[in-house]
């Protein structure tokens, strides 16, 4: 059964299997759209913002998710109020029509199997979830019904579609922040030969990626390049003088001005859970070349109300 639904035999039609599945739900393919989401959080709070599971796939890291899932039931930073935000790519969804499809990469070949999966691993955390987003891998299959929104009905979560604003205010509704939160679909990368102009080159394209997409967004999140980059607000040296002396200042910005300046907030590339490498096997990210990236995820840590920290975490696994 899939949420209370028939599940077809695993070696049935799967493109017939879906098409019926998203019938007795009443789901049609639509375009892209933003989401508008508002969320009462406690002045201390931690949002882990996760995506790119692929389950389905054998190269998905399950201890990489159960870390996930410790950290999120446990204090982080000595907090306890934690939340989550995922990014999409829930599911491998790739069927076998799709060129990269190959029946020993994937521990559940049934694209519907794959669904019911999501929605079990997801069940003991679904009260820590703020949205969920739509990824690529989910949307290339709209013909066939809306997998993600099938998914966060199921969970009762708040269904994020492929792009989400949420704004989040304190106990007595004021403003404390705006995050600005999108699967993408651009790829980011650099060939420089040096390390620290690689990663200068990683997080300048980042930044401008998102940098005009919401201007009142304190934070701004991208998943789908499966890579774990922070861009931290910076702030300038300026000289002015009173009319008597030369006096120095550093440029500043709060977080909750109608229009952040793009170089007063915090970008970030959330990784996720997908190896590079498998046993015995090829994975279509070898296949195409891709550089080994660190599995993990990031952390929004903010304390008295105010943006302390983005912090990419690394699962050591």
């Amino acid at each position: 059964m899939i949420a209370g639904h028939y599940l077809p035999e695993r070696n049935g039609d799967i493109s017939g299997a879906l098409a019926a599945f998203a019938s007795r739900l009443n789901f049609s393919g639509q375009g892209v759209r933003l989401k508008l989401l508002t969320k009462k959080l406690q002045d201390d709070h931690n949002i882990f913002f996760i995506g790119d599971r692929h389950k389905g796939s054998i190269l998905s890291s399950d201890d990489g998710w159960r870390k996930m899932v410790e950290m999120l039931q446990s204090d982080y930073d000595g907090c306890k109020n934690n939340y989550v935000a995922e990014g999409g790519d829930d599911i491998e969804a790739i069927a076998p029509d799709d060129k990269r499809f190959s029946p020993e990469k994937l521990t559940e070949k049934l694209i519907l199997a794959q669904i019911d999966d999501a929605i079990e691993e997801r069940m003991p955390i679904k009260d820590y979830y703020l949205y969920k987003l739509e990824g690529n891998h989910e949307r290339t299959k709209w013909r066939d019904g809306l997998i993600t929104q099938t998914i966060c009905q199921k969970l009762g979560v708040p269904y994020g579609t492929y792009t989400v604003k949420l704004t989040v205010n304190d106990k007595w509704g004021r403003l404390m922040y705006k995050i600005y939160d999108t699967h993408g679909h651009k790829g980011i990368s650099s060939t420089a030969d040096d390390p620290k102009r690689r990663q200068a080159n990683l997080q300048l394209t980042l930044k401008r990626q998102l940098k005009f997409k919401a201007a009142d967004c304190a934070v701004m999140i991208k998943h789908h390049v499966h890579k774990l980059i922070v861009c931290k607000p910076e702030s300038e040296l300026y000289l002015t003088d009173d009319g008597k002396k030369i006096q120095q200042g550093y440029t500043s910005w709060g977080q909750r001005e109608k229009y952040i300046h793009p170089d007063a907030r915090w970008y970030g590339l959330a990784g996720s859970f997908m190896k590079l490498y498998g046993n015995d096997l090829s994975g279509y990210a070898e296949v195409a070349e891709y550089d080994p990236v660190e599995l993990g995820f990031l952390v929004l840590k903010v304390r008295d109300k105010q943006i302390v920290e983005l912090k990419p975490i690394c699962l050591d696994i």
